[in-house]
């Protein structure tokens, strides 16, 4: 994603490298790049956010959206903040919260407010405090968020009270959201359309005119531009409903109230339930562990958006609510066992939205995928060079190899022949444009200075360093990458059999045999017991204990002797906090547990790590990782595991530190605890076979039992129970339709 820099240093100096890229001195901090202002943490406010297609929203736990600057509370819709305030007062008194909560399934948004103690002229108390219950319901669907208010009166005496809703729309940019500072902004309006109605309008610089529409039922009292308020009358114990839409004209309906409001809440809840139910589901004897598998599952699914490709996961609200390739091609893999629809989906989008020429303005060359995709004003006006963006070194192996994951989980050789083109597109950019200067290993640079500078999934500014603190300069080959690139190979050589390319096969398996070989030579550091983080431009390795290294593990290019030291050397004190696996080491130069990838833990990255210890059969490392990640989510706010924690030390009675503008929920967060179970179980689902495997199963200590239902294959589908006795576990087929066969391995 785009990268986050807390602290600007002073902005590097520039030099063209070969092909006129733009690479850092080293040595030097680069310029930080579209930051993401950090001047109030997100974990204060506990913001609550719901999500349907193109729409998000993020409101406080009153159910408002804080009109003051530096707040990412708002409605957005395609990029730009719709609605920047909208704040409910009793007789111009804020509520009083007595809870709130976001429905399991994430469909519904609710907030139980009571009356504060009102005073009349001369401060004699007008109304004792609670007598009044105010209970708000929202939802997202189809480009609106629409919002019940029941009020009701449970004093003994009748009132009148004067409800109102105050709102506004700023039509801000995300990037300005995040901190982006712009010096021109088009022009606002806004007017009354009807005595229930405002519409609040945006003409952009990009001549886009972008519109929010309030509608009210019953009509307000008295309405404004800014403002409607409600006079209620109400008898002992009676109650009134308000209903409040608030969307986009694209989406707007002539006639609207309460029981349109109820039909669409039907609406929203069955399509989450539809989509999910796709999904196999996971229970076990951990309610903790229960509650943790339902929200990430429930997040997952809230975060899909329907594209006329397929689904796509888009990468994370606030900040990343849109297609990201990397994100997008990561949550499908950590998935694929559960429901490979969504990596049909993200492998169709990305086929789609595939370069075909160079644009140095997008880091664009044929063959590559997708990095960012985004529909803004600033995008639109080339404020921001992600409209669409491809500046990621990674997600072009990865979709390759997420190809081949998936017709293994599948065996749907139609999408593999659709989508092979694409495929070999992608394998020419990896031999070609992807390795510019031929040594046989995949770097990035950026074309321009508008381009990240740092283009693996560590993309802030100073993420790849060497050893003793000098930042690397480019191009700049990953080790994590050199692993994709080997396993996209791999996978693309059985792919090319499977479509009769036997001669392509062939040099496809020579490619990556000798990518493997040249790996080992070049990135291990036998001093350390780790891969390199990277190679600069120099081809002098970066010699940092990084999470990275774990990385390379997923897709089997390490040696088993150097990837079960790989595995000690993660899980030592100085890399392993207590509650996962940090980016780097305690002893490197630029470690701060609170930084965005130089310390922190990321849950994603931990998963990925956890499978790569599975394959080199390492399940024990996998279950101390799965406990760490677990331990952690029962401490987060709705058991969300969110982008990313600070890295400090497990304390005994302390819960992990919060990271203050990690996005939550985020999609490859989410599939963090489904892929931990697969890690943990050595699950594998294979059509070729009609097999579900589960390789040398390990349970975690805090589960006895864990129930998967609904694994499908094309020959059938089955429940499994898995119970532990120790580090043995026994597994039991409870149903079975079909021809598939269950099979346990060691």
């Amino acid at each position: 994603m785009t990268s986050l820099f807390i602290d600007p240093k002073t902005p590097a100096t520039t030099a063209q490298a070969a092909g006129g890229a733009v690479t850092e001195s080293a040595g030097e901090a680069p310029a930080p790049q579209f930051n993401i202002s950090a001047t109030a943490s997100l974990q204060e406010r506990r913001t609550r956010t719901l999500k349907h297609g193109d729409t998000f929203a993020v409101f406080d736990h009153r159910g408002d959206i804080g009109g003051e600057a530096g707040n990412s509370e708002g409605l957005y819709h395609r990029d730009t903040r719709m609605l920047s305030q909208l704040e409910l007062l009793l007789d111009e008194a804020r509520p009083l919260l007595l809870s709130s909560n976001t429905q399991d399934d994430n469909a519904v948004f609710s907030a139980d407010l009571s009356n504060p103690d009102l005073l009349a002229d001369g401060n004699a108390l007008a109304l004792r405090r609670e007598q009044i219950h105010l209970h708000r319901l929202k939802f997202l669907w189809n480009g609106a968020c629409f919002e019940r208010l029941l009020v009701r009166n449970f004093s003994d005496q009748p009132l009148q009270i004067r409800l109102s809703l105050r709102f506004a729309a700023d039509f801000a940019d995300l990037f300005e959201v995040r901190g982006e500072h712009r010096s021109r902004r088009g022009e606002a309006s806004a007017a009354r359309t009807s005595d229930r109605s405002v519409a609040l309008r945006y003409l952009g610089l990009d001549n886009n005119e972008r519109v929010t529409r309030l509608s009210f039922e019953p009509a307000p009292k008295t309405l404004t531009t800014a403002r409607a308020s409600f006079e209620v009358q109400l008898k002992p114990h009676e109650a009134r409903r308000i209903f409040v839409r608030i969307g986009v004209p694209d989406h707007e309906v002539d006639e609207w109230g309460g029981r349109q409001f109820y039909r669409q809440m039907r609406a929203a809840r069955r399509a989450l339930r539809n989509s999910s139910g796709r999904a196999a589901s996971i229970e076990g004897s951990n309610s903790l562990f229960n509650e943790i598998a339902r929200r990430a599952v429930s997040d997952l699914y809230m975060l899909i958006t329907d594209t006329p490709q397929g689904p796509y996961p888009y990468a994370g609200t606030p900040w990343f609510s849109t297609p990201f390739g990397r994100d997008g091609i990561i949550t499908a893999l950590m998935t694929l066992w559960l429901d490979p629809n969504i990596a049909k989906g993200v492998l169709g989008f990305l086929a789609a939205t595939q370069a075909t020429a160079v644009e140095p303005e997008r880091d664009a060359e044929p063959g590559k995928i997708l990095h960012e995709m985004r529909h803004g004003e600033m995008a639109a006006l080339g404020e921001v060079p992600f409209g669409r963006y491809y500046g990621s070194v990674d997600a072009t192996p990865l979709f390759v190899y997420l190809l081949g994951e998936y017709f293994v989980r599948t065996g749907d050789l139609e999408t593999v022949r659709k989508l092979w083109p694409n495929a070999e597109a992608a394998l020419a950019w990896i031999d070609h444009y992807g390795d510019h200067d031929g040594d046989g290993f995949v770097e990035y640079y950026r074309k321009t200075k508008q381009g990240l500078a740092n283009q693996g999934w560590k993309d802030s500014q100073d993420a790849i360093f060497h050893r003793n603190g000098a930042y690397a300069e480019g191009p700049i080959a990953l080790c994590e990458v050199q692993a994709y690139v080997f396993g996209a190979k791999r996978h693309a050589a059985d792919l090319a059999a499977a479509l009769g390319h036997a001669p392509r096969a062939q040099e496809l398996c020579e490619q990556a045999e000798a990518l493997r070989l040249k790996f080992e030579e070049k990135f291990w550091c036998e001093e350390l017991s780790v891969y390199a983080i990277a190679l600069d431009g120099a081809k002098r390795p970066c010699c940092v204990v990084s999470s990275n290294a774990g990385q390379v593990l997923l897709t089997g290019i390490a040696n088993a002797d150097r990837a079960r030291r790989v595995m000690q050397t993660l899980l030592s004190p100085a890399c392993f906090s207590g509650w996962g696996i940090r980016t780097i080491g305690l002893s490197e130069q630029r470690y701060n547990p609170m930084s965005y990838h130089n310390g922190s833990v990321w849950p994603h990255d931990n998963a990925l790590i956890a499978l790569g210890f599975a394959r080199y059969g390492h399940k024990h490392a996998a279950a101390q990782v799965f406990t760490a990640l677990f331990d952690a989510a029962t401490y987060m706010d709705l058991r969300r595991l969110p982008e990313l924690f600070c890295g400090f030390s497990r304390r005994l009675r302390n819960a992990p530190t919060q990271y203050p503008v990690a996005c939550s929920p985020q999609a490859w967060a989410s599939a963090t605890m489904l892929s931990l179970v697969q890690a943990s179980l050595g699950l594998e689902l294979r059509e070729s076979s009609g097999e579900i495997a589960f390789y040398r199963p390990m349970l975690p200590a805090f589960l006895d039992t864990l129930h998967l239902r609904n694994l499908r294959l094309s020959k059938g589908s089955a429940d499994v129970l898995l119970r532990r006795y120790g580090d043995e576990v026994a597994v039991t087929v409870t149903r079975r339709d079909g021809e598939l066969v269950v099979q346990v391995r060691h």
